[in-house]
């Protein structure tokens, strides 16, 4: 069993559900908690965050971050799910689609966006996820989500299909953009490949897929990003040993040494002497001025 923690990178195939890789990672390391830090759709393939051990207690930073996505959309088709996997639901007539059309297109989708949440979706209603209630043949009013596309790429491959490149926010269904999309230009669409290339500053490149993962834990080689590398997006402070110490006991006055927020940052990352994550500290406003608190406490 690896005692080890960390986070693994992981592209995840079409086919399995992200439960289902964390299930085969647990497996061939033996170790006591895993767990993904953001889920990929079963027919979605490309980076999957995988926490072991303590790098488990990361999630919600990777939940919150910025993802870019490569995907490709069927036009003229509808779908219940938005996706190929779904039933068709319409079908209509594709116009003629040039340059002057996707750069339009991509303006008008790029920036501060409010989109309705698909029904087939976690998100709850009344206690009940949405997908149950859509499974049922029932629809039921969503209200819109504040998203923000970041970049918007669009590529025309043939007279039915349009390739792009997306980065955004947390929140955004990319199915949903797709089909949001294919209504703008007046005939429908759905989403029909979808590849998850970065979380953050993290990149599929820097990925192995299941093969390579199982090989390299029989020989107890294992490509582990350490928790502090994971979020070198935040900024570090470094400590001394006694200070640490004192934080790991609970002693939440000394993060008045880190000082004021910078920008809006929402975390700050807390290094000891050897440079390991020993603790995040999170901006709070319940005060007037604001102050740090302690998130979470690590022991890489």
């Amino acid at each position: 069993m690896t005692t080890q923690s960390g986070i693994l990178l992981i592209d995840k195939p079409e086919g399995p559900s992200s439960a289902q890789v964390v299930h085969q990672v647990k497996k061939s390391l033996g170790a006591k908690k895993v767990g993904h830090l953001g889920t990929l759709d079963p027919f979605a393939s490309g980076l999957l965050l995988i926490g072991v051990n303590e790098g488990t207690k990361i999630a919600d930073i990777f939940l919150g971050g910025i993802k870019s996505y490569s995907a490709v959309m069927t036009l003229g088709v509808e779908t219940d799910t938005q996706d190929r996997t779904g039933t068709v639901v319409a079908e209509q007539a594709v116009p003629r689609i040039g340059t002057p059309e996707l750069r339009a297109l991509e303006k008008k989708f790029t920036g501060a966006l409010q989109q309705v949440p698909p029904m087939f979706s976690a998100l709850k209603k009344d206690g009940v996820r949405l997908y149950r209630l859509a499974r049922q043949g029932k629809e039921v009013p969503r209200e819109p989500r504040n998203i923000r596309i970041d970049a918007l790429k669009l590529k025309k491959l043939n007279d039915c299909e349009i390739e792009f490149d997306v980065t955004c926010s947390r929140g955004t269904y990319v199915r949903t953009l797709a089909a949001d999309m294919g209504k703008e230009l007046g005939c429908g669409a759905h989403l029909k490949t979808l590849r998850r290339t970065a979380c953050d500053h993290l990149a599929v490149d820097q990925a192995i897929d299941l093969e390579t993962l199982k090989a390299r834990a029989a020989t107890h080689r294992l490509p582990f990003l350490s928790l502090s590398a994971a979020l070198a997006q935040l900024r570090a402070v470094s400590w001394q040993s006694p200070l640490v110490a004192r934080l790991r006991l609970g002693q939440q006055a000394v993060l008045g040494q880190i000082g004021k927020r910078l920008g809006d940052e929402e975390f700050v990352r807390i290094l000891d002497a050897r440079g390991g994550l020993a603790a995040l500290a999170k901006w709070n406003d319940d005060i007037p001025g604001g102050h740090w608190r302690l998130s979470r406490v690590f022991h890489e």
